[in-house]
């Protein structure tokens, strides 16, 4: 019977992206998750339902990607992951939401008062989300392997470290290796990584 592994989509991607992998490693019931969640707690009871059913009792490894990892950190943090497996994971959400508040140049006292506030490159700032995320730190503790881009974009390296080291994961970093990885290299990058590190 084959090991069976969850793949989770970052922001723009899809389900489909399931296939890739499950290409690269014969060894594994490779299903991706189509998750209509937007926000952490709507994660929680969505990917945790879908763990259940898939798992049924046996191990099961995840990889997720972008926003996916940082949802599936929440949601996932109680069940019995064999492996997680990050691609250019958001650990830092509060950063993130700082870095598009100083953007467009909102305080965090204004977006309280306005609870939401677009922005022009296509993100909704949300005061309900900031709070959520400020008052759920992340705790993770299951085996955990993640793969960073150097030239990442919406994470510093610095923040992946320190989540790496809060839960004893291993940190590869692409030279040059952007967030969405998606050139021929990056993909050959990830690819080799994963097959070297998913456990068999």
């Amino acid at each position: 019977m084959k090991k069976r592994l969850i793949y989770i989509h970052g922001k723009g991607g899809s389900a489909g992206e399931a296939a890739h992998y499950a290409a690269l490693l014969p060894d594994f019931d490779v299903v991706g998750l189509d998750y209509r969640a937007q926000t952490p707690w709507e994660a929680k009871a969505e990917f945790a339902a879908f763990f259940d059913q898939t798992a049924q009792g046996e191990p099961v490894s995840v990889l997720a990607n972008s926003i996916g990892a940082y949802f599936a950190l929440h949601a996932l943090a109680e069940k019995q992951v064999e492996q997680m497996l990050l691609l250019s994971p958001v650990v830092d959400m509060e950063a993130l939401i700082g870095a598009m508040m100083r953007a467009v140049n909102v305080t965090q006292d204004e977006l309280r008062e306005r609870g939401t506030v677009e922005t022009p490159f296509g993100e909704t700032l949300s005061w309900e989300y900031l709070t959520w995320v400020q008052k759920h730190p992340i705790a993770w503790h299951a085996p955990t392997d993640i793969l960073y881009g150097e030239n990442d974009d919406l994470q510093s390296l610095k923040s992946v470290q320190t989540f790496a080291a809060s839960c004893g994961a291993s940190l590869t970093v692409m030279p040059n290796g952007e967030h969405w990885f998606h050139t021929e290299e990056q993909m050959n990058f990830l690819d080799n990584w994963l097959k070297g590190k998913i456990k068999k």
